[in-house]
This record gives C-alpha cells, sequence and structure tokens, in this order.
C-alpha cells in the first residue's frame, strides 16, 4: 500500500531576512542589484538578459562564467573525470579543463545531436542518453527519416574517451523508449563489468526494427490494462528498466540483459502495480503514472538505489546490480512529477525533487506553495521511506522565469547533510538537511530572467560538487565555477575539509560514499559545530582550539610525541564523550601522526 506524506499546506511568505549581497571582483560580472528593502531577498527583481542580467549571492562566489558555443543548444546534465567537467547538451557535449576552477577553458567539442544529452563516466568510458530527433546512430544532424531507418537511434551511446579530446564512439545500445536519463552502477563484486540503468519516458516505438526483440506498447495505467484476458500479466516495452551489461574489456559488447519490471503489483503481477496517474484530490496536484523512472540514484556501498519514478519514489535493492528489486514506494499528493533522488553520506535519508510544471514553468511566484515543485526528504527507517519536510528554494521568482526542484548533489562536509541543487531560472540553492525534518538554506546564487517580458526557458540544468568547487550547467548560457565562501553556517574549516575529498570522476546518479582521510581540518570542522550548536564554549573553546594549533605547529616539526599529547588533551577538554565526531576526529589524526 502507498503512503503519502502528510497534508498540511504552508504557503509562500517573504520572511527570509535579507543577506548582503557577495561582491564578484570580475570584471566580467554585472553588478548585484541594490536592494532597498531591508525585509526583501536580493533575488527579487534582477534585471533580466542573457549574459547581462542581475545577479544576487550569498556565502558563495562566481569565479567563471563561460558562454555557450555554437552549434550547441539546450545545455543538460554534467559528469566529472580528472580535469575535465564534461556538459551535456541536446546536440551533443563540450569539453572544459577545469584544473584552475577560477578560469575553465572549453578544450574541445564534439556534436552527435539526439536530446537530451545525459552524460556519465566510467573509466575510459562515457556514457550518453538518446531519446529523440535527430539521433543517428552515426551522430549525424540530418534527422532520418522513420524508425524504420537503420540509422535511427534512440538508447544510450558509449564513447571511448581515452584520449578525452578524441571521443570515438564504440557502440549504441537502442531501447524502446530511448534514454532520457541514465544511470551507471558498479557491481562491487564484479570488476569485469559495469551496468547502466535506462530511464527511458518517451513513445515506444513500435515500428523500429532496430531494438532487439523489438518493442511493443499497451495502452493504460492501471493494474487492469496490463492484464489479458486470462488475468496474466502483459510484458510489453513500457512500465519498466532497462538494464545495460557493458564488458569492460569489450564495451562494444554491451547490451540490454535485463528488463527489470520494478512497479509491478504483487498480488496480480501486472507490470503497472504503482500510481496510475490523476488527480489527489480537490487542492492537490495531479501526478504523472508510473510507467519509468525519470532518474535513478545508484549507492552501491550501501546496496541502494533510490528511483523518482514519474508518480512515485522509490526504492531499490540492487545488491545484485543485473537484477534491482523494489523494496517500498510511496507517493505524495503535491508531487507533480518524481524527478530526482539524492541520499545523504549515511545512506539514511533521500531527498526526491518534483519537477512541477515540467522544468518549463514558472513554479517559484509569490502565489506557488512552498511544498510544491519542492523537494521531499524522507528517512529510511528500516527499509521503508518515512517522509519528514518540503524544502524549497525560498526566493519569489518572476512569471518569466521557469523555476522549479531540479539536479543537485552532497557537498561533503563532515558530519553535516548539505546539498547544492539547481533550480533553474531559481539559480542555485544550498541547504542543510541534518535535520532532516528542518532543512536550512546557507547559500544562493541567482541571476535574472532571460527575458523580462516571456518565459524563456533557462537556469541551472545542474548544480554539482567537485572536488572542491561548485560547478553549474546554465541551460541557455553556459558553463559556471562558483566557490563557496565562509558564513556563520558554514567555516572556513568545513569548506577546507570538503575540499580534501578528492574523486578521479563523479557522476551524480552514481553516488559514492564519501570518508575523509585524519586531518586538521576535519578536526576544526568538528570543534566550528560544536561552537555552532553551543557544546563547546568559553574557556573549553579556546583550550581545544589551543591544542589544535599546537598540535599542528608541533606536526610540521615532526614531533609526533607531542602532537599525540596535544590531540588527547584537546579531546579530553572538549568535555565529548569518546563516541563524539570531535573525539573520534582527533584520535584518527593522532593515530594518523603519532
Amino acid at each position: 500500500m502507498n503512503r503519502t506524506s502528510p497534508q498540511g499546506s504552508r504557503w509562500r511568505a517573504r520572511t527570509l531576512a535579507a543577506v548582503g549581497a557577495l561582491a564578484l571582483g570580475i570584471s566580467m560580472m554585472s553588478a548585484t542589484a541594490a536592494v532597498a528593502d531591508t525585509d526583501a531577498d536580493p533575488r527579487e527583481g534582477l534585471a533580466a538578459g542573457l549574459h547581462d542580467a542581475g545577479q544576487a549571492a550569498s556565502n558563495i562566489a562566481l569565479l567563471s562564467a563561460q558562454q555557450k558555443q555554437s552549434p550547441f543548444t539546450t545545455n543538460s546534465d554534467l559528469a566529472f573525470t580528472g580535469d575535465y567537467a564534461i556538459a551535456g547538451n541536446y546536440f551533443g557535449f563540450q569539453i572544459y579543463d577545469i584544473s584552475n576552477p577560477a578560469a575553465p577553458s572549453l578544450s574541445g567539442t564534439f556534436v552527435c545531436p539526439g536530446g537530451q544529452g545525459d552524460v556519465s563516466v566510467f573509466g575510459d568510458l562515457l556514457f550518453m542518453s538518446v531519446e529523440s530527433a535527430p539521433g543517428r546512430l552515426d551522430c549525424g544532424a540530418t534527422p532520418s527519416p522513420a524508425t524504420s531507418d537503420p540509422q535511427n537511434f534512440r538508447g544510450v551511446r558509449v564513447f571511448d574517451i581515452s584520449d578525452i579530446l578524441n571521443p570515438v564512439q564504440v557502440t549504441a545500445v537502442q531501447t524502446c523508449r530511448g534514454s532520457h536519463t541514465h544511470t551507471v552502477v558498479e557491481d562491487p563484486d564484479d570488476a569485469e563489468n559495469v551496468y547502466v540503468y535506462v530511464s527511458g519516458t518517451a513513445g515506444v516505438r513500435t515500428t523500429s526494427p532496430n531494438v532487439p526483440g523489438g518493442c511493443t506498447n499497451v495502452n493504460g495505467n492501471t493494474v487492469e490494462s496490463q492484464l489479458d484476458a486470462d488475468g496474466n500479466p502483459i510484458l510489453g516495452s513500457r512500465f519498466l528498466v532497462e538494464v545495460i551489461k557493458v564488458p569492460l574489456a569489450n564495451p562494444a559488447a554491451a547490451e540490454v540483459v535485463n528488463h527489470a519490471r520494478l512497479f509491478t503489483d504483487a498480488e496480480t503481477g501486472s507490470p503497472a502495480g504503482l500510481w496510475p496517474g490523476g488527480s489527489h484530490g480537490e487542492g492537490m496536484q495531479s501526478t504523472s503514472a508510473t510507467d519509468a523512472c525519470h532518474d535513478i540514484t545508484a549507492y552501491p556501498e550501501i546496496g541502494l538505489a533510490a528511483g523518482a519514478c514519474e508518480g512515485n519514489g522509490i526504492l531499490i535493492d540492487i545488491s545484485d546490480p543485473a537484477n534491482p528489486m523494489r523494496i517500498d514506494q510511496v507517493t505524495d499528493p503535491r508531487f507533480a512529477y518524481w524527478h530526482s533522488a539524492t541520499f545523504n553520506n549515511d545512506g539514511t535519508k533521500v531527498v526526491f525533487t518534483d519537477e512541477w510544471g515540467g522544468g518549463s514553468g514558472a513554479r517559484c511566484r509569490a502565489q506557488d506553495p512552498l511544498n510544491w515543485g519542492a523537494n521531499a526528504i524522507f528517512d529510511i527507517v528500516e527499509g521503508k521511506l518515512e517522509f519528514r519536510s518540503y524544502y524549497k528554494m525560498p526566493a519569489v521568482q518572476t512569471a518569466t522565469e521557469n523555476c522549479v526542484a531540479h539536479n543537485g548533489s552532497l557537498i561533503p562536509v563532515p558530519g553535516r547533510d548539505i546539498m547544492v541543487q539547481a533550480w533553474y531560472q531559481g539559480g542555485l540553492s544550498v541547504f542543510d538537511f541534518t535535520d532532516s525534518a528542518n532543512p536550512v538554506e546557507i547559500a544562493f546564487f541567482d541571476r535574472g530572467p532571460n527575458s523580462a517580458t516571456s518565459l524563456v526557458t533557462g537556469g541551472y540544468w545542474s548544480t554539482y560538487w567537485y572536488n572542491g568547487h561548485v560547478y553549474g550547467n546554465e541551460i541557455g548560457r553556459g558553463f559556471d565555477s562558483l566557490a563557496l565562501q565562509p558564513s556563520e553556517h558554514l567555516s572556513a574549516n568545513e569548506i577546507a575539509a570538503a575540499g580534501e575529498y578528492v574523486v578521479g570522476l563523479f557522476n551524480a546518479q552514481a553516488q559514492p560514499k564519501y570518508v575523509h582521510a585524519p586531518s586538521f581540518a576535519v578536526v576544526r570542522s568538528y570543534v566550528d559545530q560544536a561552537e555552532r550548536a553551543g557544546t563547546l564554549s568559553g574557556k573549553a573553546l579556546v583550550d581545544v582550539r589551543g591544542h589544535v594549533d599546537k598540535a599542528e605547529t608541533l606536526a610540521a616539526k615532526g614531533n609526533a610525541g607531542s602532537v599525540v599529547d596535544h590531540l588527547t588533551n584537546a579531546a579530553r577538554k572538549s568535555g565529548a564523550a569518546p563516541d563524539s565526531a570531535l573525539v573520534q576526529a582527533l584520535a584518527a589524526l593522532a593515530a594518523t601522526l603519532g
């Protein structure tokens, strides 16, 4: 039985205290709009424009804004490998060198149309989603005339990027509904293969001969509509997630190895077992039917994935990646379209997003509820999803700005659950959901609308943290890099500790578990958190910081014994329990340096 979140409603109110807009010391940036009303959010009333729009920022600084290059059209998702960011686009992808985050440079482009162009990386492989015209096997820009054309392609492309500036397509796996998005999934017990979960949301191309086994479509979204006259399930080309197996030694042999029926009704076996679509009642949303997942975020280290599946949020067992199994599902009367998902690092929470309006609607106006087009935060309790709260970017946006919850990722601050998230023309918002019942915004960046007179779709598609910085793909403008700034909500030590966690590649939908190596920045992060929480203050706080500072000075001189003494004294003076994060961090650092 589906469980719904609570029915309480909260309408938008302008209660956010004004924060000083961050001055950008870059000549190319326009000045932040002045705000006379001290009760107004500085994001409200920004001047419109494509590359000269007004800007507002708090606790984050825009470092660089790279304009999108011709012939590229709509920017989409991002993936990262080494010193490169790969920016997906409906017309292919662009490769940025981000070795200097303050000044990224466009290093390469690859034209390969087929919307929507979401990208992921794994080793020397790049995967790309294709769901629409002019998707062709040969990456040509001229649409194939019919689905019967051998060049007609919908599915997942696989590229060899061992020479990253010269990608080579090694295969293209055809699917019946194409690939709107996809998720790369590692098997911790199988180093020879990687799996790709395909989220296809387009119509079934039933006349295509290009898909092995063919494609079939049976109309209807109810349990009964997907049963034959004898009550047997009809296994068509909807209500499933394709699983592609990619042999790493021979990626050209990639193929679909499973049609995972994650929405099956347990009693009848009908593949259409979840939300059938429609209204939740007067004053509530009308929610899309669950016949596919829009996005699946995999977390292999804990054996779970979270699927944002149009009409439902689902929890998936991926301990056997080739055979994912649904273990729980929820629905919400305020969600129009379950869009994406993000776990916290402990794997005890999931943030689901609602793409109310499909991404092209203005859904952050003064009259729009704060719990529609928002995030829903769930705790995972004994394998079940339990609703805790909503979070929505809190600033009022205009009717010419498409604005709704979209793609984001965790920021690896020790001991906290913090996420940076795109809101299309609502900009980006950084929020803390450590207390899952009380999420709090701690930073933001926003531009004015593309147009002051009409709604021109734009804004951030994705904003992700990667190796110390935030990067964003702006639909119409280009590629941005940003840096968090210390504030009362996030200290310089916490930012430094987050930056110490470095990975060789990153796909937001293939979530890694981050583990911080012992360091002084990590220890000081926990000290700052204890001060912020009021559990460490006065002389004890001064003593702890003094011992940590002295330990770092002695460590530089190689005086190991004294280093350990000072770190031990810091733990004692803190008054914290032996199993507290601060004492554990001090002990880990002492073990490393002693």
